[in-house]
């Protein structure tokens, strides 16, 4: 199946707009608290409700809701103690019904402040605390502690010993719950310096059964000497259910103005046959769902 992240443009532009990143300033967190938080959480999971209904409607099976503010400030406090925590499970479990009658797939990326193996212990443990969170998320739908629910992170650096941040990530899975570590998957990066399908697999993977997310451009930067087939099947070897890939092309192929060759286009021209039929593909870029759609039409 085919899907995309975030913002879904067609219902943005509704009025009002459906959205699931709700979220308010520092001073608004201050001044409001728990009970305003749990107003824009309340509305989040309704909106992605509406999102999930849309998607279905249009043969779009795959959704990555977005991570930011979509329980807002929620590093702050247990979720369990917002006070329309009931109402809230309520439509959760709702998305959460919705998915699993409709085979279809919802995943979180949470952004890449998220570094569980940074050298720093406070950086791990709020990295610890914002995954903890995510599945948290997850638990509430009702959706089953396995990667069919993926929550996607990257590595974060290789801190100038890759065998020792390793060690740090290896670790790291130790500390986390079940709720993250059935869940959690992690995705080669779009830097020769960083991390690579084939050493996530042998230095990551291998030893914490962490499925590896390939991705097709970051691949272009970091191939490690395999082409992108061997690289995708070294990946899909790592699931235990269908994998995820991430699917994108670059803006200065498609004339785009962008500063770096990693700069993802608004659109892409299609999806490989081989790719789509092995596995679920993220389609990233800025059209979002168009862009599935245009994928979807010229296939």
């Amino acid at each position: 199946m085919l899907g995309y992240a975030g913002r879904n443009n067609t219902l943005r532009d509704h009025q009002p707009p459906v959205r699931c990143n709700r979220g308010m300033q520092k001073k608004t967190w201050e001044d409001k608290g728990l009970p305003y938080a749990g107003e824009l959480a309340e509305q989040n999971f309704r909106d992605l409700l509406t999102i999930l209904q849309w998607n279905y409607e249009h043969d779009i099976g795959f959704y990555r809701c977005t991570s930011q503010s979509f329980v807002p400030w929620n590093s702050q406090y247990n979720i369990e103690s917002l006070p329309n925590i009931d109402t809230i499970r309520e439509i959760a479990e709702q998305c959460g019904e919705f998915i699993q009658d409709h085979d279809m797939r919802l995943s979180f990326h949470p952004d890449y402040f998220v570094k569980p193996a940074s050298t720093t212990r406070s950086t791990r443990e709020k990295a610890r605390k914002s995954l903890e969170n995510h599945g948290s998320w997850l638990d509430l739908m009702g959706l089953p502690q396995t990667n069919e629910y993926p929550i996607n992170i990257h590595i974060g650096g290789h801190y100038g010993d890759k065998a020792s941040t390793a060690d740090r990530f290896i670790e790291f899975m130790k500390t986390v719950s079940s709720s993250v570590a059935d869940r959690l998957v992690i995705e080669n990066d779009d830097s020769p310096n960083l991390w690579s399908v084939t050493e996530l697999v042998e230095s990551i993977s291998t030893v914490t059964d962490c499925p590896i997310t390939f991705d097709y451009h970051h691949h272009s930067f970091s191939t490690d000497g395999t082409t992108y087939r061997e690289a995708f099947a070294l990946a899909a070897d790592t699931w235990g259910v269908c994998p995820v890939t991430h699917y994108s092309e670059p803006a200065i192929l498609h004339a785009e103005n962008a500063d770096r060759p990693q700069t993802h286009a608004s659109y892409v021209d299609h999806v490989p046959s081989w790719l789509h039929t092995q596995a679920d593909v993220m389609i990233e870029c800025d059209g979002k769902e168009l862009a599935v759609n245009q994928v979807q039409t010229t296939t």
